[in-house]
């Protein structure tokens, strides 16, 4: 029992000393203490809740090396880093290095030089390493990224099946510990049994992270709709996922071309290309990421503000798992993904064209295939769903909240409830009349009664249901037979041509003894409405609703610092301190050791390397007054005249008095320009940023503007009509770095006054 004590006081004081944090996270302790006891132990834990923690806490306090199996490299790379700096002995060995660096560190290990090495699987295969490992005190092995040993988890290694045989061949067993953030109940069986468990220490966290807001958009125009949001979050950092190469290059050529610090990353760019791309990522030199699913695995970057999905992904885990690189760091951050009806015939083709193991029989790649196609089905249906979003991504996983959360697009949507029983049994009495052979679109143009030569084919136009139902929309007609494929009343095949069939909750519609009731948009609810309702309302404070303005000042000051160093010791900003420390910083104002060690995040040795620096920063910033920078503060430096607030709701942009008197309009701007201009003249701790698109959605409306399509790009370009030109606005012309050439909308000092007047009128 004493020997627990001490093992447990040595975790909470190597969790202080190292990492700078109080107190372990939701299940970080039970694992951590298990592991010291000696027992084997499976965690599964969302992204960014502190799963490296429960096996470094341990490595660093049990005698002998633990090592890390992880199958990526910048993973290593980020956690080796940030292990060193943290003052723990780390190092990594996988196809990075030449054959004389893995000698030497395997040499420098056998010295009892590393607490912990990461290895990449393959590795373990090596003659060198397993005669390491033979003859040196293993004392931890940690598989990270476990769901990959499951041929049933969605990113499957063969490479990890032989983890076993590596730890059989051990002199003697040590503990195993295995990790993910993904994991339905078949994959979690699949990781204790083929990893020999005994007897572990199960936890699951569960795989809700309240600070991520969730939004399904479906754009006419995808591209338009990610320009104005990148636009709108030009100081935040992003990703951009997308689902072919051509896609991730044409997206981040047009970026860069309006103007926005982009990357891209793909498995066909060249390695050197993709290495440089993800540094400038990593060390904030380009904000923006785009690229397709070859990106983030093991990228440990905490301040990525918003992850865009501008294709659907394939599954429900590939979708959690890449959402879920917004913010690690527990600040508010979104996911939004941007749906059309070519994604899903886009994955289905990737589905079919397989990724599987030749090492599988056919009847497994069958059986895969098949699941695959289940998966893109329920990713599909969250695409539709007009309930919680958060809770169907719960709900898959198992889990369940409590049916609303707040903070996604649906539970921050105006919805009215409407029964649809009726329509629902003429659609299942039209299925089985047409004897279910027919897929959703033919189901809905029979209701329809739409003239088609398919129809007349498949003698459909006889069909006693057939123009039923021609005052309903087909949008709606399709949220219906959504609705009831996900309620599992119909159920659709996985064959390539897809066929929508009965099952038996079918005849609890058609004998009355079930009702379906979906939600639809108010009528009185418009898009800018349903818009303006999201904005803000993310679950935990931004830092704007945090800090005041000069608290906010301090912080760029604090981040201005944490740049010039990281540049200067060649890492990313985020293994200095995370943006969530620097806050703190600005709440706690430390100014001396004692209370730089009580801020979040701060262990002795990164203070002993980097303190001093930022204190003498708050000390010259704050004069050396503890003055309250923030709406909620500690109380040694409460103000006592009144309590603050600890929470302010923004305000929705307005020119003020202040901001029409000292506005000077430029010899010409660009709508970006013109509004970051703006912007920069409000106080940001009271009022929310302008959006250029809701300007320019006003300038085509008026007639300032059209739309027109372009040939050589592929897509749509606004130019000035006519009266846009007798106003000031100009088109100028821009050539691409593929030698295409395009429209930059410019607007002299005449149509800047324009758009004074119509942000007054917009926002009056």
């Amino acid at each position: 029992m004493i020997q627990n004590i001490d093992r447990r006081n040595q975790a909470a004081d190597t969790l202080k000393k190292y990492f700078g944090y109080d107190s372990f996270r939701n299940g970080q302790e039970e694992l951590v203490y298990s592991i010291l006891e000696g027992r084997d132990a499976l965690g599964i834990m969302p992204t960014g809740a502190g799963k490296s923690i429960c096996y470094q806490v341990p490595g660093i306090i049990m005698e002998g090396i633990t090592l890390v199996i992880s199958p990526l490299i910048s993973l290593m790379k980020d956690q080796v880093s940030a292990l060193n700096e943290a003052g723990i002995h780390a190092a990594f060995i996988n196809s990075s290095l030449s054959a004389r660096q893995v000698s030497l560190a395997l040499g420098y290990a056998r010295e009892g030089k590393y607490q912990l090495i990461y290895v990449a699987p393959e590795r373990l295969e090596t003659e060198e390493f397993l005669s390491f490992a033979q003859n040196t005190p293993i004392a931890m092995i940690a598989v990270d990224e476990a769901h990959c040993i499951s041929q049933w988890g969605q990113d499957f290694r063969p490479s990890y099946l032989k983890i076993i045989r590596f730890i059989e061949e051990l002199p003697v067993r040590p503990v195993i510990s295995a990790f993910t953030a993904t994991a339905t109940k078949e994959v979690m069986e699949d990781i204790g049994c083929i990893l020999k468990l005994q007897t572990p220490e199960v936890v699951v966290t569960g795989f809700d992270r309240e600070n991520l807001y969730y939004e399904v958009r479906s754009p006419k125009n995808k591209t338009d709709e990610v320009l104005a949001y990148v636009k709108e979050h030009l100081d935040k950092c992003g990703i951009i996922y997308c689902n072919t190469r051509n896609n991730v290059e044409e997206l981040c050529e047009l970026l860069n071309e309006q103007g926005v610090m982009a990357a891209k990353y793909h498995a066909g760019m060249p390695d050197g290309d993709r290495s440089r791309n993800q540094e400038d990522f990593i060390y904030d030199r380009r904000p923006v990421m785009v690229a397709t699913n070859a990106f983030g695995m093991g990228i440990d970057k905490s301040n990525v503000r918003y992850v865009i999905h501008y294709n659907m992904p394939k599954n429900m885990e590939s979708y959690y798992q890449e959402a879920g690189r917004a913010g690690r760091d527990g600040e508010p951050s979104e996911c939004i993904l941007m749906y059309s009806g070519k994604d899903v015939e886009i994955n289905k083709f990737l589905i079919e064209k397989g990724n599987v193991s030749e090492e599988q029989s056919g009847a497994d790649r069958d059986l895969i295939q098949e699941r695959d196609m289940e998966r893109l089905k329920k990713m599909t249906y969250y695409c539709f769903t007009r309930e919680c979003l958060r809770e169907y991504i719960l709900n898959y996983f198992g889990q369940y909240g409590e049916g609303t959360c707040g903070n996604c697009s649906n539970c921050l949507t105006e919805f009215e409830e409407t029964d649809v029983t009726e329509v629902s049994r003429d659609i299942i009495s039209c299925i089985k009349e047409s004897g279910q052979r027919y897929g959703v679109n033919v189901i809905i143009a029979t209701l329809l009664g739409r003239r088609t030569a398919k129809l007349a084919a498949n003698n459909m136009v006889n069909s006693s249901f057939y123009g039923k139902h021609s005052s309903d929309t087909e949008s709606f007609l399709k949220q219906v037979i959504n609705k009831l494929i996900i309620e599992e009343y119909l159920y659709v095949t996985n064959d390539k041509y897809a066929v929508v069939k009965l099952n038996r909750s079918s005849l609890k519609i058609s004998e009355g003894q079930a009702s379906v009731i979906i939600k639809a948009l108010r009528a009185d609810s418009s898009d800018k409405e349903q818009g303006e309702s999201k904005s803000g309302k993310q679950k935990g404070l931004r830092r704007s609703e945090i800090l005041t303005s000069k608290g906010l000042d301090l912080f760029e000051l604090l981040r201005q610092l944490r740049t010039d160093i990281a540049r200067e010791e060649g890492m990313p900003p985020y293994i200095i301190f995370s943006d969530k420390t620097l806050t703190d910083m600005c709440v706690k104002l430390p100014l001396n050791k004692e209370e730089m060690l009580m801020v979040t995040g701060v262990g002795e040795n990164k203070f002993q390397k980097y303190g001093s620096g930022f204190l003498k920063a708050i000390q010259e910033f704050t004069g050396g007054s503890k003055e309250a920078l923030s709406y909620e503060q500690p109380a040694d430096i409460q103000k006592e005249e009144k309590p603050l607030k600890t929470k302010r709701t923004k305000e929705e942009f307005h020119l003020t008095e202040e901001m029409k008197a000292v506005f000077v309009p430029d010899d010409k701007v660009t709508i970006s320009q013109f509004t970051d201009k703006l912007n920069d003249m409000r106080d940001e701790a009271v009022m929310k940023r302008l959006a250029s698109v809701h300007i320019t959605t006003v300038l085509k409306e008026e007639g300032y503007l059209f739309e027109d399509y372009n040939p050589l790009l592929g897509r749509n370009e606004t130019y000035p009509t006519e009266k846009g030109q007798s106003e000031g606005i100009t088109a100028d012309s821009r050539v691409s770095g593929k030698g295409n050439e395009y429209a930059v909308i410019m607007y002299d000092k005449n149509a800047q006054i324009l758009l004074l007047d119509i942000i007054e009128r917009i926002r009056g």
